[in-house]
C-alpha cells in the first residue's frame, strides 16, 4: 500500500536545463515564502521560528511524497485561523500532539482513498471559502499593523474589533502604520516598475518590499517592533502532551479536514494554471501532506497544507518538477541556519503589510465580481460561504457552503407547476 505513495526517479528533473529552471523557481518561491512563513508563525501565536520550521520540513516532505509536481506546502493563513483558538485554549504545548493526530488522520484518508471525494467540492464554495480566508488573514494583521498586543478572544473578527478599540483609546502608532503603507505601496508598484524598465530577471515584489522597507526603518532609526531572535536551528524534537487528548480530537479532525481540502484545492488550481495534462494524484497528495504535518509538528512547527499563493508562484516561475519545491525548502533552511540574525531585524509591521497584500491577491476582486454576476444561487452560495467562514469557522463555512449549493442546485432544477 505505502509503496504506491513512494516517489519515482522520473518525477524529478534530470537534465541540466530543467535542474537550473527548477532551482530558479525554488529560489523565487523561497523568497516569497520567507515573509509568509514568518508572518503566519507569529500570527498563529507560536513564533517566527515555528513558521520557518514548518515551511522547511513540511515543504520538503510534501514535495517529495505528495501527489502534485507543483505543490508548495507550509504554514498557511487558513491553518492559522484554526490554530489561534486552539493555542488560546490549550497553549503552544498542545500543538505537537495535535499535529501528530491530525497528520495520522490525513494519512488515513489517503490509505482509504478519500482524496477523490474531498476533491469534488463545488468551485463556488471554494471561491467563497477563499474570500473568507482572505478576510480573516486581513483581520489578523490589525495588531501587527498597529504595533500593539492583540485583544483577548479567539474569534478573529471580534479580536480585531477589540484591538482596534484599544488602539483608538490609547492612541494610534502612526510609525507602525506608515511602515505598513510604504510596504503596500512598494509591493503593488514593483510589478509596474519591472514592466516599465523591462527587467530580464523576475524579483518577487514581496521580497523587494521586505528588503527595502527594513533598510529604510534601520537607516532612519524608526522605532517599531521587530520579529526578534530566531533560533539558528531546524527545530528540535518536542515533548508530546496527551493530557488533553479527548479535547484535542475534534480540533485535530478540523485540522485534518482543512489540510486535506486546502491541499487538494491548491493542487487542482496548480494543474489548471500549468495546463498540465497529467493531473495530480489526490490520495498520494494526502499521504504527503499528512506526513509533512506529523514531522513539522513534532519538530517545533505546526500543521501544514498546500499553499495556493506559493504554489501559483511556483507554476508562474516555470517549475519543471517537484524538485523546485524541494529547492524552496533547502533555500529556506540556508536562511534559517545562516541568515537568522538578519531576519530577526525585520519589522513586524512589514510582515503585516505583506500579508495584507497577499490577502488582496487571494481575494482577487475581479474574479469575485465575475462570480457574483453569474446565477443568483451561485452568488448566494459564495457570499454565505464567505460570511460563515469568517463568523463561525473554516470547516463549518465549507460545510454550510456545500449544503447550500446542493439545496439551491436542486431547487433551481425543480420544474415550475403548469
Amino acid at each position: 500500500m505505502f509503496f504506491s505513495f513512494w516517489p519515482h526517479k522520473g518525477e524529478f528533473s534530470r537534465t541540466r536545463k530543467d535542474l537550473v529552471t527548477d532551482f530558479i523557481a525554488g529560489l523565487t518561491v523561497a523568497i516569497v515564502a520567507l515573509p509568509l512563513a514568518i508572518g503566519f508563525g507569529i500570527t498563529s501565536g507560536m513564533s517566527a521560528a515555528s513558521g520557518l520550521t514548518t515551511a522547511i520540513i513540511a515543504g520538503f516532505l510534501a514535495a517529495v511524497f505528495g501527489g502534485s509536481k507543483y505543490q508548495v506546502s507550509g504554514p498557511t493563513g487558513a491553518m492559522t485561523v484554526i490554530l489561534i483558538p486552539v493555542i488560546h485554549k490549550f497553549g503552544v504545548s498542545a500543538i505537537p500532539a495535535l499535529g501528530l493526530i491530525a497528520g495520522i488522520l490525513v494519512i488515513a484518508m489517503a490509505v482509504f482513498k478519500l482524496g477523490a471525494i474531498i476533491n469534488r467540492v463545488p468551485w463556488t464554495v471554494v471561491e467563497g471559502f477563499t474570500v473568507g480566508i482572505a478576510l480573516i488573514i486581513s483581520l489578523q494583521q490589525i495588531p501587527l499593523a498597529l504595533g500593539i498586543q492583540k485583544a483577548a478572544g479567539d474569534k478573529g473578527y471580534m479580536v480585531a474589533w477589540d484591538t482596534l478599540k484599544i488602539a483608538l483609546k490609547n492612541g494610534l502608532n502612526y510609525k507602525s502604520l506608515i511602515v505598513v503603507v510604504i510596504t503596500l505601496i512598494i509591493k503593488f508598484s514593483w510589478p509596474r516598475i519591472t514592466h516599465y524598465f523591462k527587467f530580464k530577471h523576475h524579483i518577487p515584489a514581496s521580497f523587494v518590499a521586505l528588503l527595502l522597507v527594513t533598510l529604510i526603518v534601520k537607516a532612519l532609526s524608526i522605532n517599531v517592533a521587530t520579529i526578534g531572535t530566531i533560533p539558528r536551528s531546524l527545530g528540535t524534537l518536542q515533548k508530546l502532551n496527551f493530557s488533553n487528548l479527548s479535547s484535542l480530537l475534534i480540533p485535530a479532525l478540523w485540522i485534518a479536514l482543512l489540510a486535506a481540502v486546502e491541499s487538494l484545492l491548491s493542487a487542482r488550481v496548480a494543474d489548471g494554471l500549468a495546463h498540465n495534462k497529467e493531473r495530480f494524484e489526490p490520495n498520494r497528495e494526502l499521504f504527503g501532506q499528512g506526513l509533512a504535518t506529523v514531522a513539522a509538528s513534532i519538530f517545533g512547527g505546526m500543521p501544514a497544507t498546500g499553499a495556493i499563493a506559493r504554489t501559483s508562484v511556483n507554476v508562474r516561475s516555470h517549475a519543471k518538477s517537484r524538485l523546485a519545491s524541494v529547492f524552496h525548502a533547502i533555500v529556506l533552511l540556508f536562511i534559517a541556519l545562516i541568515a537568522a540574525p538578519l531576519v530577526s531585524q525585520i519589522p513586524t509591521a512589514v510582515i503585516a503589510g505583506l500579508l495584507l497584500g497577499t490577502s488582496y491577491r487571494i481575494l482577487n476582486p475581479v474574479s469575485i465580481m465575475e462570480s457574483l454576476r453569474t446565477t443568483k444561487s451561485e452568488a448566494t452560495t459564495l457570499v454565505l460561504t464567505a460570511i460563515s467562514t469568517v463568523v463561525i469557522d473554516l470547516i463549518w463555512g465549507m460545510a454550510i457552503g456545500i449544503a447550500l449549493h446542493v439545496i439551491l442546485t436542486r431547487y433551481s432544477r425543480v420544474p415550475e407547476a403548469i
